[in-house]
């Protein structure tokens, strides 16, 4: 993680930086367990490529959790972490946020309640 420790700010931008790490974070959130197959299909644009680059990061920070399910063919679920959990209170300030301070009318909001 480089020398980001000392400042706050950066480290929350390492951990939750990018296009769709909170996009990842919150479609886990609302359901708990979700396949990759069905974590792509939700975020729809996202490559196949960067949706497991992006998780790659998420489980090597810790916010992630991947487990195998040993059948044929194999399957893999990811949830949050702990960690991850920690972090919902700071994104569902972000979408408070934009609530009272956005002009547009009934905008699609990520994270609901």
């Amino acid at each position: 993680m480089k020398n980001l420790i000392d400042c706050p700010a950066e480290r929350a931008v390492y951990f939750l930086g990018g296009k769709w790490k909170i996009r990842i974070l919150f479609s886990l959130l609302q359901s708990k367990k979700i396949r990759f197959g069905e974590l792509k299909k939700g975020l729809k644009t996202i490559t196949q490529q960067m949706l497991s680059k992006q998780l790659k990061e998420l489980e090597g920070d810790g916010i992630v959790n991947r487990k195998v399910i040993q059948i044929m063919p194999p399957k893999v679920e990811y949830s949050l972490t702990e960690f991850g959990f920690s972090v919902m209170p700071i994104l569902r300030s972000f979408s408070e946020w934009n609530k009272r301070n956005t002009k547009i009318e009934n905008i699609n909001l990520c994270l609901k309640g």
